[in-house]
């Protein structure tokens, strides 16, 4: 068996067959593979891997080139997609060699965090990853937002084409990407193909500057609006975007959206009903996992204070002995020490993106941590739930 970086150009041939196999209803059609070609001046910045054997690609794997915001500090991310295998060279560790050889590359090339969706998340724990907060869904009628039609906001709703709304759009979203803890999203070359994407943008402004915007479709007369990811600075750009939608009571029966962890609908409007969930549901409804890539690249992290020594265990890529530190709200990290606890991969990452408290990285098994270290860990990494905006 051999590893191969190969280049976007490659992927068709090579990775396509496997990938649309294992996400895609098949057999597909001849025109698939085309349309698959034409995107790929999309992919020139994505690591590609590939195991081969006798010249035939048995699995393969890819990262994205990413930002993500991990307690107020933006890292290069790598964004693990596209893993997949033949069927019969399934249960072989392809997968397995090909993961670790693109963690450790995009570690090397400067990434400090990774995130993915997995197809089972006991099988990426090994690999150091732990689970974070899948997107909600709320699902309300429009008229339920009627009392917004009778305020008079300072600010107005544009709806484009995403291909004249994508510079407002984008430009939101990195607005957004330093000041969301979790949020991430592409890097230029991969987002470009938004622009593309044939949804409608209902952009938010207010004294000329974007203060919201979502992307949404409608799938038919007396139907559903459903949007995507509902982007707002604040309560200002949330309220006239609410506010256009409301403007569909007679014709749509709802609207869906995708929401943040900490957004809470049924306080939008005094008279709104809404269904809000996050479903997870292997293999089709995946909530995301995250890890660490580098300990150091950390320093400068939003934290609580006082100080705390930790050993990693059990992983070639941020093993060892180190001291942290919270100084004036920031991360410092050293090496060396007596460490207080010890901590898998997983376990130091969940308590790095905030999902995990010291206690639950005990009883879940991703570290040993003595009673009299709950305290430093807690104050250190307070628990902060982080939003995965972009999906991959």
């Amino acid at each position: 068996m051999k590893i191969r970086q190969i280049s976007a150009a490659e992927r068709p041939a090579s990775m396509f067959p496997l990938q649309a196999y294992a996400f895609t209803p098949s057999p597909w059609p001849p025109e698939e593979i085309e349309r698959y070609r034409r995107r790929m001046r999309f992919f020139e910045t994505a690591v590609n891997l590939v195991a081969e054997e006798d010249g035939e690609t048995l699995a393969a794997v890819s990262a994205h080139r990413m930002r993500q915001n991990v307690r107020g500090l933006v890292h290069d991310m790598a964004g693990v997609a596209s893993v997949a295998a033949h069927p019969s060279a399934r249960r072989r560790g392809l997968v397995r060699a090909l993961l670790t050889e693109l963690l450790r590359q995009c570690r090397d090339e400067g990434c400090a965090v990774s995130s993915l969706y997995p197809f089972r998340p006991s099988f990426y724990a090994k690999f150091g990853f732990v689970g974070i907060p899948r997107q909600r869904i709320t699902t309300f009628a429009p008229e339920g937002l009627s009392e917004l039609l009778r305020v008079d906001l300072p600010g107005e709703v544009e709806r484009l084409p995403m291909r004249d709304g994508f510079e407002a759009f984008d430009g939101l979203v990195r607005r957004l990407l330093p000041e969301r803890h979790g949020f991430a999203f592409f890097d230029e070359a991969r987002a470009a193909e938004f622009r593309e994407d044939p949804v409608w943008v209902a952009v938010a402004r207010s004294g000329g500057e974007v203060v919201g915007a979502l992307r949404y479709k409608i799938d038919r007369h007396g139907g559903d609006l459903i949007g995507e990811e509902l982007l707002c600075t604040g309560p200002l750009g949330r309220a006239l975007l609410l506010e256009f939608l409301a403007r569909h009571v007679d014709q749509l029966a709802r609207i869906v959206l995708g929401v943040g962890t900490d957004d809470v609908p049924e306080l939008w409007a005094t008279d709104l009903s809404a269904v809000t969930e996050g479903k997870v549901d292997y293999p089709r409804d995946n909530a995301p996992m995250a890890r660490v890539l580098n300990v150091p690249a950390l320093a400068g992290s939003r934290v609580g204070s006082g100080a705390v020594t930790v050993e990693i265990v059990g992983d070639d890529l941020i093993g060892g002995v180190w001291r942290l530190a919270g100084e004036d709200g920031q991360l410092t990290v050293g090496a060396g020490g007596t460490p207080a606890a010890t901590l898998t991969a997983a376990g130091f990452s969940a308590l790095v993106y905030g999902v995990l408290d010291p206690v639950e990285v005990l009883t879940r098994g991703l570290g040993d941590v003595p009673a009299e270290a709950f305290g430093p860990l807690s104050a250190l990494f307070p628990k902060q739930m982080p939003y995965l905006f972009a999906d991959f």
